[in-house]
């Protein structure tokens, strides 16, 4: 073989075998898409330890704020007409914040040992309050129901509101301290005395008519049951019992049958019998888009009965349109989300409980209004929580707020990142406190 052949084919390059990579790996490609890269910010900002407390303090404040103003915009004709001034209502409805602010402020502060004290003198007032209203004389009646007490004035307090607060707290240092001592594995461990308790609220609530208030404190006592873990068979069986009880209560009601007849009805009917739902539904649909601005809406002018209280949200619909009523959904919907997970993890059986009942309440109120509103639920005469008028139901929603901001906050790692934010002689006080109670807590061999 020749020399230059031999020294030819030793300088020859090499053929590639495989081709270059064209870029990078198609996983490296997928975790670098933006809207991976946002799921992941959004996740992160999530699993925070304060994100709950933010969430949960925002979106109330939010809620109670635009309530107030959507209070102002849908009670100022109804006021003008009952000769009174255009924010009689409003006015009224501050007062009930500002209390209700100072209220969620004590609330959220408090220990959660203070709150488990609490529970049962809070239980016995709400009963004694409620039987109290059954008394002649003393308990006024409100567009059928008889469930109010004068204050004097033009101030009232409808005490079966309280009573929702009450069996939340009640019910949730009952279980827990059944919890503690590995009860709740019997049946009727999770029976008694929960749901005889919640029966005789039930009871003096079905006494002055309210119906809609009963269905609430319902979900709060099934709340607490599902939370507690009940058997599916146990769980059933109450479910049975309470709609067959509500069956007969509506059944023997022409009132409560009348609005059973209203769901997707398309005109008013005899007696203008579905006038409400109606031009609840005429309030939406005119909305459009972004609505036709605020304190333009027409159906509070007469047609729509109740527009600041249980169809608040009719005219939210109507005067900020689809986005504010989705605005509203979502802050709702933020609430619950934050309160099930300071439900969710948790290590403390009471602030489990509680937690779950609040979140029980409020969904569920919300729900029943909004149902109503669009005309998917009968009309059960109970407000948006924290948005519609009427302080007896604000007061006691606030002071629940108050309890998921207190449970938020203590959490081992929200209590951590809150003492890192407090300036620098409050850390050192947080600091100083903690290894004087250390120092307490030891036995005098311990150096």
């Amino acid at each position: 073989m020749p020399a230059d052949t031999d020294r030819s084919r030793r300088t020859a390059p090499r053929p590639r075998t495989t081709a270059p990579p064209a870029g990078r790996p198609l996983g490296a490609r997928l975790r670098d898409n933006p809207v991976t890269r946002f799921r992941r910010r959004v996740q992160r900002a999530w699993d925070r330890p304060l994100t709950a407390y933010y969430v949960i303090a925002g979106s109330s404040v939010l809620l109670i704020v635009l309530g107030l103003i959507m209070v102002y915009s849908s009670s100022m004709v109804y006021a003008i007409n009952k000769g009174l001034g255009s924010s009689y209502f409003f006015s009224k409805q501050l007062v009930a914040a500002l209390v209700g602010g100072v209220l969620l402020v004590i609330a959220a502060r408090m220990p959660v040992k203070l709150h488990r004290a609490l529970a049962y003198p809070i239980i016995v007032g709400s009963v004694a309050l409620m039987a109290l209203v059954q008394v002649p004389g003393v308990g006024q009646e409100i567009n059928g129901n008889t469930n109010w007490i004068s204050l004097g004035g033009p101030f009232q307090i409808q005490p079966s509101e309280f009573g929702k607060l009450a069996l939340v707290l009640w019910g949730a240092d009952l279980l827990a301290r059944k919890q503690e001592r590995r009860l709740l594995t019997q049946w009727k461990h999770l029976l008694v005395p929960l749901v005889p308790a919640a029966f005789m609220l039930l009871g003096l609530i079905m006494l002055g008519g309210d119906m809609g208030t009963a269905v609430i404190l319902t979900a709060i006592l099934f709340g607490l049951l599902w939370i507690a873990g009940a058997p599916t068979r146990l769980f059933a069986s109450v479910l049975a019992v309470a709609a067959a009880i509500g069956a007969l209560l509506i059944w023997t009601s022409p009132n409560r049958m009348a609005r059973l007849s209203c769901l997707g009805a398309t005109d008013a009917g005899p007696a203008d019998i579905c006038l409400q739902p109606l031009h609840g539904s005429y309030a939406l649909a005119s909305g459009g888009l972004f609505g036709s601005g605020l304190g333009a809406g027409v159906e509070k002018w007469g047609q729509l009965p109740e527009a600041h209280t249980d169809f608040i949200f009719a005219v939210t619909g109507e005067e900020l349109g689809l986005a504010g009523t989705l605005s509203v959904l979502a802050l709702f919907a933020a609430l619950g989300y934050a309160g099930i997970r300071v439900a969710g993890r948790t290590e403390d059986p009471f602030v489990r409980y509680a937690a779950g009942g609040v979140i029980t309440w409020i969904m569920a109120q919300a729900v029943i209004n909004v149902g109503a509103v669009l005309g998917l639920l009968p009309i059960a005469g109970v407000p948006l929580p924290l948005f519609s008028y009427g302080g007896s139901a604000l007061l006691p929603a606030m002071a629940a707020i108050g309890l998921l901001i207190a449970f938020a906050r203590a959490d081992p790692a929200a209590r951590a990142a809150l003492d890192t934010r407090l300036p620098g002689r409050k850390r050192a006080a947080v600091r100083w406190n903690t290894m004087r109670r250390r120092a307490r807590g030891r036995s005098s061999g311990e150096r």
